[in-house]
This record gives C-alpha cells, sequence and structure tokens, in this order.
C-alpha cells in the first residue's frame, strides 16, 4: 500500500515518535520553533495520557503521525503544533483557552477549526455530520491550514483502518472517497489525493483491489525493466541537449486510477495508456517544450493523447505538459514534462505556495484560490442533508474537469457531464438569468446539452424585463453553484408561485402516503422541520419546497413516523368503533368485506379498473380507497405494522349490466411526426371512448410520449383500446401508466 514509485509518503512506514519528530526538522532545510513544538508535544502526551488507539498503541503515536505527514508537506510551526494538539479539545478536558494562553491565537484557531462539533441534543446523526463538514469548510475557507491538517489526520487514520471493525471501516472510507479525496484533488496535493482513494478503494471493493493489483503484480518485473529502459533512452538523448541532465524518474499509476479505467470505461489493462509514465524535470518552461519536441523526434505520439497544462492550467494549480507515445516495444506510455516549481505544485498543491510570515496572511489570489470553498459553504447553508453535502463536494471538485472558451476567448473550468446552464452560471449570476438559448461551437444546442472540453460556448440572452430560469434547469444543471443560483432566484423573485407549488407539492406527497391533517392542526405538525429548515410561517415553509430549499423525499419519513404517532390511536379507534364485521356491496361495483355503508374511491395512484386485483385501504375521513394489488404504495406498505390492519380484503361485484366508468391513463411512444396527436384522437372517437385530458412532450431520441386520460368501463375494453392504438402509424408501445 506504500509503493515510492506511486508518490506515496516515504513515512507511511516510520515509527512516529517524538526523537523521530525532531530528528526529521534537523535532517530539513526548513527553520522551525523547535522548543514550541516540543512543548506542544509534551501537552498532547500529558492530556492523552492513558489512552489507547484501536490498534492498541498509545494514543500519542497518532498526533505525531500527523504532525510528521505535515513535515513532509513542509507546513509551519503553528501547523505542526496544532496537529499535535488536534485531539486534545475533543478527547480531553483541555481548552481553547490554554491552548491560546500557551501557544497563541493562530494554534488555538486551527484546533478549533478540526474540532468536531458537541453532541447537540436537537440534532440528527445525520445533521450533526453535515454540520461538522459545514464547520471544516468554513474554517478552511479562512485559514486553509485547517483542512491541510485533516487531511493528514485522515491520511493517518486511514493507514491504520485495519484496526476498526468492518462496519465502522466502510463507512469512514466512503466518507473518505467522496469527501477528503476530493478536496486533496482540488489542493492540488497528489500524494495524499492517490493513497487516500488507493485505501479506500482498499476497504469498500477488496476483492477488485486484489485483483488489480495482482496483475500489477504479474508485470511488476517486465514494468520496471520497461521503465528503466526508457529512462536511460531519454537520458541518453537529453545529454546531448542539457547539462547536467535533467530528472527522469518512473511513475505507476495507483490502483483506483486503474480500476476506474477498467471497471467504469470498460477497459482492459492492456489498453490504459498511461499506467506507465515518465516524468522530466527541468529548469525553464521553454526547456519543457524543447524537451517535449525530443520525445515527439525519438518516439511516435498517439494522436489527441496531448495535454498542454503549462498554457491551461488546472483549477488546482496543476502545470505540466503531458503526451502519450509508443516505445520501440510497442507499449504506449505518458511523458509528464514540467519545471522544479510545477512538480512541488504538483506534489503538495497549495501547501506548496501558502506561505506563512509574521503579520501577513494571505494575498487576493490565494483567496481567490479558495472562492470555491465558499460557493460550497453559501449555497449549502440551508441544508441538513449529509447527501446534499457530499454530492455538491463531489459535483464541483471532480477529478474530471473540462475546459471551455467564451466567444472572446475566456476559459472556463467545469466539472465532466456540465450543461450550458452550468456554463452561464458560471460566467455570471445574470448571464445565467437571462439565458434563452446557447450555442457550442456556433451551433445552437438544448439547455441539457453538455459541454466537450474544447468548445467555444456562446450564451445567448434577452432584456426582456421579468425573464428568469426555468425550475426545470434544476434537474439539467450539474454543478451546485448553478443550482444555488436558480433556487435562489424562485426565492427572490417567486415567493407566490414558490407558494403556491410548494403547497401542492406537499399535499401530493400527503395524499401518495396516505397522511391526513387537518388544516387547523397542519402547522403544528409541520412545527419541528419548519424550525429545522428555519421557516417561521407556514407560507415560508411551503415557499421553500416551491424553490427547492426542502427537499420532500428527505423529510417524508420522519413525516410519515410522526404522523402515525399522532394520528395512529384517533384511526385504530374508529376503526374499532365505527365499523361492524358486515358485508356490503357499494353503488361503486365493489364489495368490501367487514365495513358497512361506506364511501368508496379508486386511488389515482394506479387507477384501477375491473378485472385488476384489487385491496382496500381504510382512509382517515374518505372511506375505503382502492388500489391494485400491484400499486407501489401497497406494496411499499403492506407490511408495515402502523397500517397492515387498515388494508382490507374488496373485490369486484359479479354484475354483467355494470354501466360505471373509470378513468385510466395511456402511455403512447411513438415516432415524433405531424398528425400523430390527431390520428390518436381519431381513431378513440371511432369506438366512442372519451378523453379526459392529453399532454404529450418530445423525447431526446426523436420519439414523442402520449399521456391520455380516457373514460373505460372494464379491462376488456382497455385492452381493445391498446390494440387500437397499436395498429395506429409509427406507434411504438402502449403501456397503461401507474397514474
Amino acid at each position: 500500500m506504500t509503493d515510492n514509485d506511486r508518490g506515496y509518503f516515504i513515512g507511511s512506514d516510520t515509527e512516529y515518535t517524538i526523537d523521530a519528530l525532531i530528528q526529521k526538522i534537523l535532517d530539513g532545510e526548513k527553520q522551525y520553533d523547535l522548543s514550541k513544538i516540543v512543548s506542544a508535544y509534551e501537552l498532547a502526551d500529558k492530556y492523552h495520557s492513558g489512552q489507547k488507539r484501536e490498534s492498541g498503541e498509545p494514543y500519542i503515536t497518532h498526533p505525531l503521525a500527523v504532525a510528521y505527514i505535515l513535515l513532509e508537506l513542509g507546513m509551519d510551526t503553528d501547523t505542526v503544533c496544532a496537529a499535535l494538539l488536534h485531539d486534545v479539545v475533543e478527547d480531553t478536558d483541555c481548552t481553547l483557552e490554554e491552548l491560546q494562553k500557551r501557544f497563541g491565537p493562530d494554534v488555538a484557531m486551527l484546533v478549533n477549526g478540526v474540532t468536531k462539533l458537541k453532541k447537540v441534543a436537537t440534532f440528527t446523526k445525520d445533521e450533526q455530520k453535515a454540520e461538522n463538514i459545514r464547520k471544516i469548510l468554513l474554517a478552511m475557507s479562512e485559514d486553509i491550514r485547517v483542512i491541510i491538517i485533516k487531511l493528514a489526520d485522515r491520511l493517518h487514520n486511514m493507514r491504520t483502518l485495519n484496526f476498526c471493525r468492518d462496519e465502522k471501516r466502510r463507512v469512514i472510507a466512503h466518507e473518505t472517497m467522496n469527501i477528503y479525496a476530493p478536496i486533496a484533488h482540488r489542493l492540488g496535493i497528489r500524494s495524499i489525493k492517490d493513497e487516500l482513494e488507493d485505501l479506500s478503494f482498499y476497504y469498500l471493493d477488496p476483492y477488485a483491489y486484489e485483483e488489480i493489483d495482482r496483475q500489477m503484480e504479474l508485470r511488476r518485473e517486465s514494468r520496471g525493466k520497461l521503465i528503466e529502459d526508457i529512462k536511460a533512452m531519454i537520458g541518453e538523448r537529453l545529454a546531448q541537449e542539457f547539462d547536467p541532465v535533467p530528472l527522469i524518474e518512473g511513475r505507476v499509476k495507483s490502483n483506483y486510477g486503474i480500476y476506474k479505467k477498467v471497471y467504469r470505461d470498460g477497459k482492459e489493462i492492456d489498453q490504459i495508456y498511461d499506467r506507465y509514465a515518465v516524468r522530466i524535470i527541468v529548469d525553464t518552461v521553454t526547456e519543457c517544450y524543447s524537451v517535449l519536441g525530443i520525445i515527439h523526434d525519438m518516439f511516435k505520439p498517439i494522436p489527441n493523447r496531448f495535454k498542454d497544462y503549462i498554457s491551461t492550467p488546472k483549477p488546482n494549480m496543476y502545470q505540466s505538459l503531458h503526451t502519450t507515445v509508443i516505445g520501440r516495444q510497442g507499449i504506449p506510455f505518458e511523458v509528464q514534462i514540467r519545471t522544479w516549481e510545477m512538480h512541488r505544485t504538483a506534489e503538495y498543491g497549495i501547501a506548496a505556495h501558502w506561505k506563512y510570515k509574521e503579520g501577513v496572511r494571505s494575498s487576493a489570489k490565494d483567496d481567490n484560490r479558495l472562492a470555491w470553498i465558499r460557493q460550497i459553504i453559501e449555497s449549502q447553508q440551508e441544508s441538513n442533508d449529509v447527501e446534499e453535502i457530499v454530492r455538491a463536494i463531489k459535483n464541483d471538485l471532480a477529478p474530471e474537469d473540462i475546459f471551455a472558451f467564451t466567444p472572446k476567448g475566456d476559459m472556463i473550468t467545469l466539472p465532466m457531464g456540465s450543461t450550458v446552464i452550468d456554463f452561464a452560471y458560471a460566467i455570471h449570476t445574470e448571464v445565467g438569468h437571462r439565458m434563452c438559448g446557447a450555442k457550442a461551437d456556433k451551433k445552437m444546442v438544448s439547455y441539457d446539452y453538455q459541454i466537450k472540453t474544447g468548445e467555444i460556448i456562446e450564451i445567448l440572452t434577452t432584456n426582456v424585463e421579468g425573464h428568469g430560469p426555468s425550475r426545470s434547469w434544476l434537474n439539467m444543471c450539474k454543478t451546485n453553484e448553478a443550482k444555488s443560483k436558480i433556487r435562489s432566484w424562485f426565492k427572490k423573485e417567486r415567493r407566490e408561485e414558490n407558494i403556491f407549488e410548494g403547497r401542492n407539492a406537499l399535499e401530493r406527497e400527503f395524499r401518495r402516503n396516505m397522511i391526513r391533517v387537518p388544516e387547523e392542526e397542519l402547522e403544528d405538525f409541520l412545527r419541528m422541520d419548519m424550525h429545522r429548515h428555519n421557516c417561521e410561517t407556514l407560507d415560508d415553509f411551503f415557499a421553500a419546497i416551491g424553490y427547492g430549499g426542502v427537499v420532500l423525499s428527505k423529510v417524508m419519513q420522519r413525516l410519515k413516523t410522526e404522523y402515525n404517532k399522532k394520528y395512529g390511536e384517533k384511526i385504530n379507534s374508529t376503526l374499532t368503533e365505527d365499523f361492524k364485521p358486515r358485508r356490503s356491496k357499494n353503488s361503486s361495483g365493489v364489495i368490501v368485506d367487514g365495513i358497512d355503508d361506506c364511501v368508496i374511491k379508486f386511488a389515482q395512484c394506479c387507477n384501477p379498473l375491473p378485472g385488476d386485483e384489487i385491496v382496500g385501504f381504510i382512509t382517515r375521513g374518505h372511506g375505503i380507497s382502492v388500489h391494485k394489488c400491484d400499486c407501489v404504495n401497497y406494496r411499499s406498505q403492506k407490511d408495515d405494522p402502523e397500517s397492515a390492519q387498515r388494508w382490507v380484503p374488496v373485490k369486484w361485484a359479479e354484475t354483467k349490466d355494470n354501466k360505471g366508468y373509470f378513468k385510466t391513463t395511456l402511455d403512447i411512444i411513438a415516432v415524433d411526426r405531424i398528425g400523430l396527436l390527431a390520428d390518436v384522437s381519431s381513431a378513440l372517437a371511432m369506438i366512442n371512448i372519451y378523453i379526459h385530458e392529453s399532454a404529450s412532450r418530445e423525447l431526446k431520441n426523436g420519439n414523442a410520449i402520449l399521456s391520455i386520460t380516457l373514460s373505460i368501463a372494464g379491462m376488456d375494453q382497455l385492452n381493445g383500446v391498446i390494440q387500437k392504438i397499436k395498429k395506429i402509424k409509427n406507434v411504438i408501445s402502449v403501456e397503461r401508466s401507474g397514474k
């Protein structure tokens, strides 16, 4: 797990003691306040005395390891002191006031930044986790050293994760892969990013890891010889042009990097062109391009595999020339060419540039590098949903970036899969709000068009008063920045519309989950969720649902539990007192066992028809709701102990002269053409079928979908209607909708 040829820290096999830490400081060229660091160690050792890690080692070995990793990154004295003390406030009786008094405000601030919040009674486990993530992001937006300490802390925890129980290992590995590895990537700290990904991969999918490791082991001898031969050839040629000869290194792609291409992209290991790489480090940018010419003269370059990250650096400051060539053995390999300054940035990222001097913090350039952190914080300030925050981090910090250009030549960097909506909002908020169309390389494209690297994107805007984004854009855009700006627009500009949309959405979810709360009790019923989302009134809560600030799917489970707890006793009482075991035949054509003189209604979630197998549900105040036996709602709730007793057997009345009609909806997919809807309407009119409503929309593949709601007497008639529609020209399929 710690192969040096993969760029992992040489400190990963170190025995962590204060003597080793002091020796590391003395061996380096950087000046440290050694007495301050030793004092920090002595205080940490005192407070952690008697504490053990899950491995059985003294706890102090962990902060020592974190401090050692930070020395590898070249961090300053206060950062090393904070690393030694990073757990004393969280796990012992030590206070921030004591740290500030003994080591100064910087050390206290850094320790506070990495200290988890104390458990708050009103928080759920997920809300607690969300608050801790948000706290770390907020602290790192003010001082980047906070997250660098946290990354070093997580790296050592991952190296010793085998001592944890299996379930905990998976949770920590999943969090590392989704949060900490993407942040390490965005900060440009490649060595930490690669090791975090490999370690997480090992615990999340050990079988795939072992398989790739085995395949690479089989190639180890030939791999070593191949890289050494290539290095010798290049060194011999460069010796003719340079004195001294530039440094030439070999590199093997990480296991997780290979896994992504093998399993995600469906490639064989031998098809991964950059699994072997040679890195050449020179003194100047001019020499980078000179070496590139020599490499292309020596080896045959593979088309479309050249990337110039010197002229267009990655968002994490990474710069280098990449080219993939084929060696004399016919094996492709990648060549990376960079200067020493670029190399330090590639290995240590922002840590290589973050300078701390007395009285100096960060420059405007440094502040710009951290703008993405503040965007995540601002966009997630109302969310207590861990999944939403993690999704924001993954989307906005994705390792796979695309680079596109405005017509003026300005480069915009976005995550892979971003659409023209994301591009518009990345230019400016108002450009996004006023967008009315887009072009990619001078061709009109749809709003959900996914941008490709190198394209020139032109955003068309309008000055029409009141023009703004569409709610459907929220499902098309990828970046959290765009979604946040769209939600903010609706929040400010469409409050009445948001209230209307939010109330309707909540009512639909209540109906789907069979929740019926009296209007006068609704505010009290929703009070806890209103408080969690900072809503003072019901209208505020409805508006938050309307603009997307509250995701109903995330709160419905709690509301269902609360509903059963609060109203379940009343429902059971009503069942016991009001219903007597008799058989009743209703005018609806449905026979209900055990209930007399009750109202029958047909559930809109499945629209049962005579001939369907059906079941009844006792609703609160609305009689019996009849569902199909294969209805999603019935299947998901039939085994719920809270509602199981409310499901009752029902069946269709056996009468041949039943003249009742029932609504049902058909979804028709057909090749889109002029006159399609007219042909369908005409065919139904010929067999006297009444159409209540119809809607149609175009699909991405050029087809169209028509949804029509009809009055049908039963299954026999419905089957006849379906067969009739299937005979219409260009109709591909006809299916009964679940709605």
